[in-house]
């Protein structure tokens, strides 16, 4: 959801500023209302003037993590901000690392703070960076807050890693399989046709179909990449289409073990940000805004940006979320114990240790029961074509 900056009355007097997320323009001013606030002005904090500004081209995750990396390192060892740009222009591995420590430096040297120039480019940085340097400068404690950054990246980057790795080998086996597939219609079956049309009796409805498949790839063979690129244009609109993209988010909640792989590696950037921004002394409003961008099922973000609002209003963080229905029990015990005892940034600590080692469980029991699966794709595959080509022999045996 989009992050919007309102201004408004409080009692008819009090002027107050904040964010919140909505779906739009209407449905925000609608939850400024509902705090008992009469709005007076709300603009989305990604307007079209921020992306104009954002001349830059976007990083990746390895390079927000090598930037990082590289400039905490420096700042560490006492060399100013701008000398420590200045390096890095020069020496970067990267083009675009080079290229933006030239814009950040040139600037800084103008008379802007470090945040205040990141906050130029949010299609480059990200909200959540953009917030944490913010509020580490602010603290004085830029550096600290460069080493919460790196270490909740590089969380991040190993939980996408152990997603997507777990997610490949399916996703080879059905390649592998579409294309074995392919050259069995195309060149196996063709070569048997002539024998099966010398036989009296009919050929199995199996085997006419494959034939056939065989026939019209074999003639008409440009169509296959038209349908693989209709394909990838399909999936790359329902994945981009936000009302198919909320379909298709209800439904991968639903399938058994994929459901809590999705929503434990949710919950686990979502707290993960949370807990760091905490930690860097962000009130807890703007911790949750922050967390919620991270989020990448949209059931989900809906659900705790509305949780969100229940805490401007005064409801407490635990009882907000539990009133979602979809936040683990464990982890709501760990932040109404942390809310009631005054150590929430210690408990969203290990809250984000059990999220992973749940994160870790799930993973190993997809990939142990992926290979039987798979295993069980492939037999199913081989059996069709086998009984395809040796039906008609075995017709021909009995007769």
């Amino acid at each position: 959801m989009p992050i919007y900056n309102y201004t408004a009355l409080k009692q008819g007097k009090e002027i107050v500023t904040g964010e919140i997320t909505a779906s739009n323009l209407k449905d925000a001013r609608d939850v400024v209302r509902k705090m008992g606030l009469v709005p007076t002005k709300i603009t989305e904090f990604n307007d079209v003037k921020i992306k104009k500004a954002a001349s830059l081209a976007p990083l990746t995750l390895t390079e927000k993590i090598d930037f990082i990396s590289t400039f905490q390192i420096l700042l560490s060892s006492g060399i100013p901000a701008v000398e420590s740009l200045m390096f890095m222009e020069q020496e970067a591995a990267r083009k675009k690392i080079r290229d933006m420590a030239k814009t950040l430096k040139n600037q800084i040297m103008a008379g802007s703070t470090f945040a205040d120039t990141l906050a130029r480019y949010p299609q480059v940085f990200g909200y959540i960076f953009i917030g944490l340097i913010k509020a580490g400068e602010e603290a004085g404690e830029l550096e600290k807050t460069l080493g919460r950054i790196k270490d909740l990246l590089t969380k991040q980057s190993d939980i996408k890693g152990k997603v997507i790795g777990t997610l490949m080998y399916p996703m080879f086996v059905v390649v592998l399989a579409f294309i074995i597939t392919l050259v069995m219609l195309i060149f196996v079956f063709p070569a048997f046709k002539e024998m099966f049309e010398q036989q009296e009796k009919a050929l199995p409805l199996i085997t006419s179909i494959m034939i056939s498949a065989g026939d019209y790839l074999k003639t008409y063979w440009y169509t296959i990449p038209i349908f693989i690129s209709i394909f990838i244009v399909l999936c790359i609109v329902i994945f981009k289409w936000q009302p198919a993209r909320n379909i298709l988010d209800k439904l991968v909640l639903k399938i058994p073990l994929l459901n809590n792989l999705i929503m434990y590696s949710n919950y686990s950037n979502f707290l993960s940000v949370m807990s760091v921004s905490y930690d860097a002394g962000i009130p807890i409003v703007d911790c949750l805004h922050l967390a919620v961008i991270t989020l990448t099922n949209s059931v989900l973000k809906n659900k705790l940006s509305n949780a969100i609002v229940k805490v401007q209003q005064g409801l407490q963080v635990s009882q907000a979320f539990k009133a979602t229905k979809i936040v683990p029990k464990m982890l709501l015990f760990m932040i109404a114990t942390g809310e009631q005892s005054g150590r929430l940034g210690e408990m969203l600590e290990k809250g984000v240790n059990f999220l992973d080692k749940t994160l870790d469980g799930i993973i190993d029991t997809m990939t142990k029961m992926i290979e039987p699966i798979m295993l069980m794709v492939i037999g199913s595959i081989v059996l069709v074509m086998a009984l395809a080509l040796y039906l008609p022999l075995f017709q021909s045996y009995m007769s």
